[in-house]
């Protein structure tokens, strides 16, 4: 049995992603918002820069991720859990201390709808889980995801369109312009202000093909609770059957 000094040392190592972890995305939907680039810079740390578009967007993304058997890579599917995740990110890059530049996500708000998956994953990480209530149904080519706790619903068009607008208002003036700021990105960091230690998780796809949807309907209650202005829903892309595994995070310091 560890002594407490030596559980006070092993919880935040434990949280660093201390082993590869595999994972199958049924499917992946992803909201991502244009914020005047000031309103997003306090919500990241020091050590990460805002990934912006023209020098005065910055992006705030909505994942809503239904994966099956996420379990630590090498180890059996049966032994995978299956759960559904409301993840918001923040699109940002670091430059390591060999200077090469990475664009990546910082998140700032996680929630599962299995309460195994908020314990296991606030133990090995630090994305701070907490459960809800997240129920998907999809109806008369409507696709509804909604969470009654979490004051959360999103409503987009299941229907096969052959050519899909973007969003009203949107900064991008293509879907092309627009895939670049659509997540998740290669990258996802985390930051010990006290000790300035970065510490990056990689994630690694295949057949990564986001496909434009259109969004008819959404209410965020945690959005809204930012208090951003002039907030515009920039794009929206879906995944489907992806396998998908995150490598052992490292750390280094900044600065």
């Amino acid at each position: 049995m560890l002594k407490k000094n030596q559980q006070q040392y092993a919880l935040p190592t434990l949280k660093n992603h201390p082993f590869a972890v595999e994972a199958f995305f049924e499917s992946s939907l992803v909201l991502t918002f244009a914020v005047p680039k000031e309103q997003l810079q306090s919500l990241i740390p020091e050590c990460l820069e805002l990934d912006t578009f023209k020098d005065k967007y910055a992006f705030l993304a909505i994942a809503m991720v239904k994966t099956k058997k996420l379990r630590p890579k090498g180890l059996p599917e049966f032994m995978g859990n299956d759960f559904f995740l409301i993840g918001y990110r923040i699109f940002v890059r670091y430059t390591t201390l060999k200077g090469k530049r990475l664009r990546g996500l910082y998140i700032i708000k996680s929630e599962t709808d299995k309460r195994k998956m908020a314990f296991m994953g606030n133990i090995f990480t630090h994305y701070d889980y907490t459960t809800t209530d997240i129920n998907q149904t999809i109806k008369n080519d409507v696709n509804e995801i909604v969470s009654i706790d979490s004051n959360f619903k999103i409503e987009i068009n299941n229907a096969e369109i052959e050519i899909i607008n973007l969003p009203k208002n949107s900064p991008f003036e293509n879907w092309k312009e627009a895939r670049r700021f659509a997540g998740p990105l290669p990258f996802t960091f985390t930051y010990n202000k006290e000790n300035k230690e970065v510490l990056i998780i990689e994630g690694v796809r295949k057949n990564w093909k986001p496909m434009p949807v259109k969004v008819i309907d959404y209410d965020i209650a945690f959005l809204k609770s930012l208090k951003l202005k002039n907030v515009v829903l920039a794009n929206a892309f879906i995944i489907k059957n992806i396998p998908y595994y995150w490598k052992k995070g490292k750390k280094e310091l900044w600065k």
